[in-house]
């Protein structure tokens, strides 16, 4: 077993942010990117943008079946590393592989045979002065080319999660630091046609976004090729791709619930943000607008979340319970607090941001009440995030599922299209509804804490 004194931290705080502060900077330099895309995309008009987002919104269902996919074997991973158990570590690794493989060859079949019927769903609404078409044509345009990159993110994901079970954030982060590097460049050169090259514009962000992403997968993988060393726990894991049929079964059994709320989860949204555009093209350049910022802040307590899942998992595996209960409430807490902080900067930003696009008066004004309101309930998300992460790491997935996914689809969706379809409510009032029905779940969540239903060493006897 390794050595349990690692595990002695007594300042959680610093603990939880030392493996976190490296992947917050990767994910905010990730989003930072998305702001200086979505900046670029922007100067080229509404349709621009609301075509580049409603790709992007479902282009995340995507992204979060692969965080969900391999999430539920990290679980393993993480205890496994507690445990100190290199092959149960290895088999996690490969199982980890199959699974980004079979999503992403699934995703591409449906994007590029039914990617127009699923875009043409949010153009529904009243366009107004925009062109309903045309954000229909560039949104397409630019979804063809993103297809190309998905391979490329999916195995960067595969490596970069393990490389975080075993305390190693770092790499991912410089990994990400060029990529994001590549990106921009690409971004000013194919979006504006610059050095010769042919002015692209939306086609010019995607095929930056899948070069950069295919540079961050060769980087990581160079790194662990030239410092093997550094990675015992990855050590021969091409050696073989068998993975022993009973632990296969227990970790699928434990995995499917995580990926099926991951799914379903980014389904709900993506549903919110279709119930929401029955208001208008408006409504939908305006939440891209205010998502660029607040994803840009809210990457700060996602990577928390995820950390804290990471450390109790660790304390989980090391059967070091106590440790775990005790340093969980503290760090749900810290997450919390630091998210009171990110609204208020949210807040102050919200009247300036929106100004910086090329857009009509009507959605900066839009936008900028979306981001006060998402702002408001950042010490909510904060809360359910760390809350979830937490009882996650103790394989707790069924209860993860109802507790997130289960909720959106009887809850959220509900409620956002009867208000959507059945009155005539503003839209700034409807989505603070939607959103403080969050509050449920924060009830729900220091129950299920309290009670301890999430302590639990899956690896001990694996």
């Amino acid at each position: 077993m390794r050595d349990r004194s690692t595990l002695n931290n007594t300042n959680i705080y610093k603990r939880a942010l030392k493996l976190a502060v490296p992947m917050m900077i990767q994910g905010g330099i990730a989003n930072a990117v998305v702001l200086v895309d979505n900046l670029m995309v922007g100067s080229l008009g509404t349709e621009s943008i609301s075509g580049v987002s409603i790709a992007g919104h479902l282009l995340m269902l995507y992204n979060l079946a692969i965080f969900g996919g391999l999430s539920g074997p990290g679980i393993y991973g993480s205890q496994f590393f507690g445990h100190g158990d290199k092959k149960g570590f290895a088999q996690v690794f490969r199982l980890k592989l199959f699974i980004a493989l079979t999503i992403t060859f699934l995703a591409v079949l449906i994007f590029f045979f039914r990617g127009r019927f699923l875009v043409g769903l949010f153009f529904t609404g009243d366009g107004g002065s925009f062109d309903p078409s045309l954000a229909l044509d560039k949104s397409m345009d630019y979804m063809m080319i993103m297809l190309i990159g998905l391979l490329p993110f999916s195995l960067n994901q595969v490596y970069a999660t393990s490389f975080r079970e075993m305390n190693r954030s770092l790499e991912p982060m410089v990994c990400g630091i060029l990529s994001v590097v590549v990106d921009i460049i690409l971004n000013y050169i194919l979006i504006f046609g610059k050095l010769g090259f042919p002015r692209m514009g939306v086609r010019g962000a995607a095929a930056a976004t899948v070069i950069a992403r295919t540079v961050e997968f060769s980087a990581i993988v160079l790194r662990r090729r030239l410092k093997a060393d550094l990675y015992p726990y990855l050590k021969d894991v091409y050696g073989t791709l068998s993975i022993p049929v009973a632990r296969l079964k227990v970790i699928l059994r434990k995995s499917f619930p995580i990926f099926a709320n991951e799914f379903l989860w980014a389904g709900g949204v993506v549903t919110l943000t279709q119930c929401y555009s029955v208001r208008g093209l408006s409504v939908v350049a305006a939440m891209n607008i205010s998502n660029v910022l607040c994803n840009l802040l809210g990457i700060v307590f996602v990577n928390l979340g995820e950390s804290i899942g990471i450390i109790e998992g660790q304390f989980l595996g090391a059967s070091e319970f106590q440790k775990a209960k005790e340093s969980a409430h503290k760090l749900i807490w810290f997450s919390c607090g630091i998210c009171v902080g990110l609204a208020v900067i949210l807040i102050g930003l919200s009247g300036i941001f929106p100004m910086a696009y090329n857009t009509a008066p009507e959605v900066r004004h839009l936008a900028s009440w979306f981001i006060i309101i998402t702002a408001a309930f950042f010490p909510l998300q904060g809360l359910l995030n760390s809350m979830y992460f937490t009882i996650r790491s103790g394989g707790k997935t069924l209860v993860t599922f109802i507790f997130d996914s289960v909720f959106s689809w009887c809850v959220s969706v509900p409620l956002a299209y009867l208000l959507s379809h059945f009155t005539s409510l503003p839209i700034l009032p409807m989505i603070a509804i939607v959103q403080g029905a969050d509050a449920i779940k924060v009830i729900v969540g220091f129950y299920l804490l309290k009670k301890g239903v999430w302590i639990s060493n899956l690896v001990s006897g694996t």
